[in-house]
């Protein structure tokens, strides 16, 4: 048994190690993925063969504040020469936050048979493995994407608000700061984006970041009990809504809670603050000190 099956996850085969990876660099039908906040990270060095897939060019629409339609992800998945039974392995900086981005949007439209490089690129790099500039090639193929499903997993303005008349579970990922309304972003980032700080109504402040250790590989299955059921409260029976500044941080929750701890429906409100923050006309708790 390896070490992450004995952390007693609830779907433990979504998580592969670098050991794995390593094992697989050469395996056609596995292609690694590389997504980033840090656009020059990629070019200056990634796992051998990894193909790079950008949040802001490859993900989303240039025009609209959206998500790639159907045409534009079949486009994206024949570049990188993936087809419908290719094994995508992705992994990132920050502790795979936009890994489980890319990873989240590949499942809006039924790439199921994908999964995540625990402890990410830092990982990768703490243990001198290895890294390359070379670009790969690989050939494009014909690849027939389904719809993206709008519903299962994505959460949008108006359905927050009737999860909250609802008392619906709600998990503000963001930092203790910005669920406050003291700051809009991180320490260390432009204050910007939101005319106003604060919070959704009842949501629980659960920054992201607990559910890693340092070295950015998941805490066991327990450890992430402890926070997010024993501390929190939160049911797993019920349905939650995850949000953050703009989606990529509550996508890492919405993986650990859906995969890890097997909560029953999950969505991600990818709107999330800076849409909420600049609304006409919905609701702000401000000054509320998480408990």
């Amino acid at each position: 048994m390896t070490d992450i099956q004995q952390r007693g996850y609830a779907h433990p085969d979504v998580l592969v190690s670098t050991e794995w990876v390593a094992q697989h660099l050469k395996d056609p039908n596995v292609r690694i993925i590389e997504s980033n906040e840090d656009p020059l990270l990629y070019p200056s060095g990634h796992i051998p063969g990894a193909v790079e897939v950008d949040w802001t060019t490859d993900l989303n629409d240039q025009v609209v504040r959206d998500y790639l339609g159907r045409e534009g992800f079949e486009a994206l998945a024949s570049r990188i020469g993936i087809t419908r039974d290719t094994t995508v392995v992705f992994y990132g900086d920050k502790s795979n936050w936009w890994a489980t981005y890319a990873f989240w949007v590949f499942q809006l439209f039924g790439h199921t048979n994908a999964k995540i490089l625990d402890g990410g690129r830092k990982k990768w790099v703490d243990e001198g493995r290895e890294l390359v500039r070379e670009v790969p090639y690989y050939p494009a193929t014909h690849y027939q994407a389904p719809e993206r499903d709008d519903h299962t997993l994505r959460a949008f303005r108006d359905e927050v608000l009737e999860h909250i008349k609802r008392d619906g579970q709600l998990v503000d990922v963001r930092s203790p700061m910005e669920y406050t309304g003291e700051k809009l972003h991180m320490e260390g980032y432009p204050q910007e984006g939101a005319l106003r700080g604060g919070h959704i109504p009842g949501a629980q402040s659960i920054p992201w970041s607990r559910a890693v250790k340092e070295d950015g590989t998941f805490k066991t299955a327990d450890e992430l009990r402890a926070i997010y059921l024993q501390e929190k409260g939160l049911d797993p029976q019920q349905e939650t809504i995850a949000y953050c500044r703009i989606g990529e941080r509550s996508s890492h929750t919405w993986f650990v809670l859906t995969y890890l701890l097997g909560f029953a429906k999950v969505r991600n409100y990818d709107g999330s603050w800076t849409e909420w923050g600049n609304s006409v006309g919905v609701p702000i708790v401000k000054g509320d000190k998480p408990k």
